[in-house]
């Protein structure tokens, strides 16, 4: 098969599933991991897909169709650990934190589990991970089950948040697109808002794979954040677009350890 024939094949089979590993296009082609390799850097370089851990993923995922919650774990997973480390700065002991869901939010989870701080969520993975170490010192917010993100949604969720405050919120998103802060599902958009709304600090937790993509539901203006924290791989272009809306937060690109900076 011809080089471009390959090139053409991939991009197909990215935007039609959403995520392929390479192993799988390896066994479709029948060509070495190091081609594979060449070619996904190629097609992400031309913008035709995201290059993540042991894969590809399409460009248009957020809007098309929503990636499973195992599937978002394997995209750009050391961008969200140094995202996760620098959110853990934030936290003071015995804040009242709010976590929504998203396996950037997860890392942060683990990040601060054991400490003395209070955490309400409505996301179940973020809950376990809080409860293995301090099950005192973390309350979920249920309601109806959303398997894609593992987190709890509906009227029980957000009347439980509507009556709670806290010192700080972190929450993730499946897309930022100018002001707009978007996920795909409104009820978890909506219970997100809720959570912000009733907190001191608000933060958004978003990795370089999330700019300039928007998703179904819009549930926050970015203006209305107190700061967004991002990895080192996210471009100079973006940040200083980005910068009109919000402070926005690298890793290791500035001094920030002091909530009341902002």
């Amino acid at each position: 098969m011809l080089k471009r024939e390959r090139l053409q094949y991939i991009t197909q089979i990215v935007n039609k599933k959403g995520i392929v590993t390479a192993a799988q296009i390896m066994q479709d082609l029948d060509v070495s991991d190091m081609t594979v390799r060449r070619d996904l850097d190629e097609l992400e370089k031309s913008g035709k897909l995201i290059r993540i851990h042991g894969g590809a993923q399409s460009v248009n995922y957020n809007i098309d169709f929503e990636l499973s919650h195992i599937e978002k774990a394997t995209v750009n997973p050391e961008g969200k650990k140094e995202i996760a480390q620098q959110a853990a700065t934030l936290i003071r002991e015995h804040d009242t934190i709010f976590l929504g869901p998203g396996t950037t939010i997860e890392l942060l989870a683990q990040e601060i589990a054991g400490r003395p701080v209070r955490v309400v969520t409505n996301s179940l993975p973020v809950f376990n991970i809080i409860s293995q170490k301090a099950p005192e010192q973390v309350i979920l917010a249920g309601g109806y089950f959303r398997s894609h993100t593992g987190c709890f949604v509906g009227p029980l969720c957000t009347q439980i948040l509507e009556r709670l405050k806290f010192s700080a919120a972190f929450i993730s998103c499946n897309g930022i697109a100018e002001e707009q802060i978007t996920t795909s599902s409104v009820e978890e958009g909506q219970a997100q808002e809720i959570a912000l709304n009733n907190a001191r600090f608000r933060y958004l937790l978003a990795d370089e794979h999330k700019f300039n993509r928007e998703d179904f539901y819009s549930y926050y203006k970015l203006y209305n954040m107190d700061a967004l924290i991002t990895d080192t791989q996210t471009s100079e272009d973006v940040i200083s677009h980005y910068n009109q809306y919000i402070r926005i937060i690298q890793p290791g690109k500035e001094p920030f350890d002091e909530r009341s900076n902002i």
